[in-house]
């Protein structure tokens, strides 16, 4: 069961790199520009603005060792795109459940009187349901960029003295079970995350000018996507070498993740 829940997650991720990679080289896509983050990024231009989207989710914050090789990452990055905008490495996440998002502030006040019961259970519920995630790779498409990972399927250097047995429970029944009990609560779940996908995203295009010709123009420099892409596959490639399970087992501190070590899951309402 693991190795067939790895697989789609493998698939899902590599299909997806593939299909992006095609329309940043083959198609010439210009990248798509969040307009909220890009006026939030800009104050000095829009000082009235303010978003108004708000959400009700619960997160699986990365452990300093993730953090250390994503702020690594990061920096790699940018040495090729100097104009992305970087997700603060205190506000790194995953979206274990999104129960809604875009609401009012009153919305989510009514989803919360209905689901405040369970919202302990839910942020411990890790502690004795530990998922292991592995083989971190960078994941890409035209708004952003992620580090990606895949369910464990019993590879070794398993922390923590788990037993390989303990990967019978995998990151897609984390999932399962956050949805079954918010459900029980009575409460919709109007999620936008239901592919195969366990990923935190690390960095946006807020800008054009690390892609285009300029940065007022769509039309993309086929030269600074190739150079963007080709750091993102060399990149890749180091995470393969240095961070996926090796043959004698062993696993980089990096390479691997109990969703909900040092902090279980995090229940955040409010703006994104």
């Amino acid at each position: 069961m693991q190795a067939e829940i790895q697989a789609r997650y493998k698939k899902h991720r590599e299909t997806r790199n593939e299909a992006q990679r095609n329309k940043f080289i083959d198609e010439r896509s210009s990248v798509i520009i969040d307009p909220i983050l890009h006026k939030l990024v800009h104050p000095e231009q829009y000082p009235d603005f303010a978003d108004n989207r708000h959400c009700l989710v619960f997160w699986a914050r990365p452990p300093s060792h993730l953090k250390s090789l994503i702020e690594n990452l990061q920096k790699q990055l940018l040495t090729v795109a100097p104009n992305l905008w970087l997700m603060p490495i205190e506000s790194l996440h995953m979206t274990a459940l999104e129960i809604d998002f875009a609401r009012t502030v009153s919305e989510i006040d009514e989803i919360i009187k209905t689901i405040s019961d369970r919202i302990p259970v839910m942020t411990d519920y890790p502690f004795n349901h530990r998922a292991r995630l592995i083989k971190p790779m960078l994941s890409y498409d035209t708004a952003a960029i992620a580090l990606s990972f895949v369910p464990a399927a019993g590879e070794s250097s398993i922390p923590d003295a788990r037993h390989l047995s303990a990967d019978n429970y995998t990151y897609h029944h984390l999932r399962r079970d956050l949805y079954h009990l918010s459900k029980s609560t009575g409460v919709e779940v109007a999620s936008r995350y239901v592919v195969p996908s366990a990923h935190l995203t690390i960095a946006r295009f807020v800008t054009r000018a690390d892609t285009a010709i300029s940065e007022h123009e769509e039309t993309p420099d086929p030269l600074k996507v190739q150079k963007l892409i080709d750091r993102i596959e060399m990149m890749n490639a180091d995470l393969r070498a240095q961070y996926w399970p090796k043959d004698d087992g062993q696993i980089k501190a990096g390479g691997q993740w109990i969703v909900g070590q040092e902090k279980g899951l995090v229940c955040r309402k409010g703006t994104l």
